[in-house]
């Protein structure tokens, strides 16, 4: 039997496949669920800083009347709408922690440092084994500068790093000015792990009554392919784990993920789509090829065709097609 033994922000797990942030893990029921399915590991369904500033604003609104203009009246509704968001998140970290033995780990999705530092303890004292930090603003302002934007996420690690004990992760957004860049000082900033990358909500249109919709919201097959390519490209001089997410959906790009060079992968749009048990149908197909090519354990092939081992290092950065429509007919 092969050893599937790898790890993802530095703690050691079963398995390579960890359930990536989403409503599956929103409940203790769906939790159970997974992990008896063969999850390695799970991230919770993530608290959004956005969400509950605007259910503070809500609930204040309606609740202020005549003490609108009562900053000591507002405070204390802020305090106790965002307590409450929180305090259940943390009963369901602890009640994770109690049904199931692979590691729980805590999400925020946040785009400041303001709100998190005191939270980020009570995760930690819940006995959250690690937290997944994704952090993501659009960048559409065309006066915003980049190393304005890029010095928030350096912001928040320091913060966070600097008053928990267990691993801090980062989820990240491929839009950078330099992702490179981006990838490798994130990764020797302190931060356990780095997971590329992160799935947003697109804008579609319906042309038939010209409304704005929500485009798709599952990855598809194909859409590993941008993880591929900078897990390749990072993996070699990353000071942490790498963690791919978004379209690994069966076991042959679970398999590309770890040969780039990736310690893990997050799957959540599979097991939407096939139920928990895709997660122990990947298993089996892992070790079945495995077992073809006579490895015993990840390290054996992980990173094995990284842009670091390649004897053509220079195909990982050709973005332009050259050789297979060049000479292409109509």
């Amino acid at each position: 039997m092969q050893n599937l033994e790898t790890t993802y922000l530095g703690l050691p797990i079963k398995n390579p496949i960890v359930v990536g942030s989403s409503g599956l893990a929103a409940t203790i029921g769906g939790i159970k669920k997974l992990a008896s399915a063969g999850a390695a590991a799970i991230v919770l369904k993530s608290v959004f800083e956005e969400e509950i500033k605007a259910e503070a604003e809500q609930t204040i609104g309606q609740q202020l009347g005549a003490d609108e203009n009562n900053l000591e009246f507002y405070d204390y509704y802020d305090y106790q709408v965002k307590n409450e968001v929180l305090e259940n998140y943390v009963s369901l970290i602890k009640e994770a922690k109690e049904s199931v033995d692979i590691p729980i780990i805590a999400s925020i999705n946040c785009s400041s440092s303001s709100e998190w530092v005191s939270f980020a303890n009570k995760i930690e004292s819940a006995g959250a084994d690690a937290i997944e930090l994704n952090i993501f603003k659009l960048p559409f302002g065309i006066k915003d500068d980049a190393a304005e934007l890029e010095k928030v996420y350096f912001d928040i690690v320091r913060k966070v790093k600097d008053c928990l004990s267990i691993p801090v992760g980062i989820k990240l957004a491929p839009y950078f000015t330099n992702l490179g860049s981006v990838i490798n000082r994130l990764s020797h900033s302190g931060v356990d792990g780095l997971v590329l990358f992160n799935r947003f909500t697109s804008v579609d249109y319906d042309i038939e009554n010209d409304q704005v919709i929500t485009g798709k919201v599952y990855s598809s097959a194909d859409d590993y392919v941008n993880s591929l390519r900078w897990i390749s490209i990072s993996s070699a001089d990353a000071g942490c784990d790498l963690v791919a997410s978004t379209g690994v959906q069966d076991y042959r790009s679970l398999v590309k993920m770890l040969m780039a060079g990736a310690a893990s992968v997050e799957v959540v749009s599979a097991i939407y789509k096939e139920g928990p048990e895709v997660i122990g149908a990947m298993l089996s197909e892992l070790q079945a090829w495995m077992e073809r090519r006579s490895f015993t354990g990840i390290n054996d092939f992980k990173g094995r065709l990284s842009q670091g081992k390649s004897s053509n290092p220079e195909v990982f950065e050709r973005v332009q097609f050259m050789r297979y429509f060049s000479g292409h007919k109509h």
